[in-house]
């Protein structure tokens, strides 16, 4: 249910305070890093990244779950939003479309400009007249390779866990599994991440600082109770990970700005 004080990180409208087109964490990625991967984002907000991994990246499945189901029926919204607004032929927005052919740009064929890629089902479309409707399941392209699941996946399993994934997200989670579960809550979740993952399977991590706990912690008495007991640091998560059996961690960047410039790390799953 909707949390009048985001205790859980679950920030209605987060994207507005952290707007993109691409999201700057996955352009730290190769291009084809997601390429027919099977890929979890935990704590998945309104569903932006998720969207875009499904839609640009050309993974197989993308499962997005958060505790939060109003933030979860946004993401379901996200998903058919950004599927009326791309263009019919390549599955693509004005930022991804292609060139015209030479033929068609010498003629200046008006149809295959970028304005009209862009506008070919405007926002005001939407506002006036709903999304369009997403057609019955056809190959596992986009939307059909996005699901979304509303979930406490640090505690709750899911259908989908028991397939192992290629990759898992955690952006900006750690902090609220920490303040939340305790030092033990935050080792189970790098526990069910390691047990989910393939062998040779990857974490992408963006681990909040510490600094950007005492904040936080004013949330709740529960929250500040809770941050009493703690006593790992996220300097320290790496260590935990690599007892699990993942490889040292790779710092692909740094990226974000203001108060969401942070880290973001990779571990491969090796044992």
């Amino acid at each position: 249910s909707s949390q009048a004080v985001p205790v859980y990180g679950n920030y209605h409208g987060y994207y507005s305070k952290r707007p993109f087109i691409r999201d700057p964490r996955l352009t730290l990625l190769p291009t084809e890093f997601f390429v027919g991967k099977r890929v979890l984002d935990v704590g998945c907000n309104e569903g932006w990244v998720t969207c875009e991994i499904g839609q640009f990246r050309e993974a197989r499945q993308v499962i997005g779950v958060d505790i939060d189901d109003t933030l979860i029926r946004a993401a379901w919204k996200r998903r058919r939003t950004v599927w009326s607004l791309q263009s019919p032929e390549g599955g693509t927005t004005s930022e991804e479309s292609c060139p015209p052919p030479k033929r068609q740009r010498l003629l200046g064929d008006a149809s295959t400009t970028d304005n009209n890629v862009h506008n070919y089902f405007p926002a005001s479309c939407e506002h006036s007249y709903g999304p369009l409707p997403i057609p019955d399941r056809g190959c596992g392209a986009f939307p059909h390779n996005v699901t979304f699941r509303t979930v406490d996946w640090v505690k709750d399993k899911i259908p989908e866990d028991y397939n192992q994934y290629d990759i898992i997200l955690g952006f900006s989670v750690s902090k609220w599994i920490h303040l939340n579960n305790k030092d033990e809550g935050l080792k189970e979740f790098f526990r069910r991440v390691h047990q989910c993952l393939k062998m040779g399977g990857v974490f992408v991590f963006e681990p909040q600082p510490w600094d950007t706990y005492s904040k936080a912690r004013r949330m709740s008495e529960a929250l500040k109770e809770n941050a009493k007991y703690l006593q790992l640091r996220p300097d320290s998560f790496g260590e935990l990970l690599e007892e699990l059996g993942f490889s040292h961690g790779q710092r692909l960047g740094v990226t974000g700005k203001g108060g969401f410039r942070r880290p973001v790390d990779l571990y491969l799953k090796q044992r």
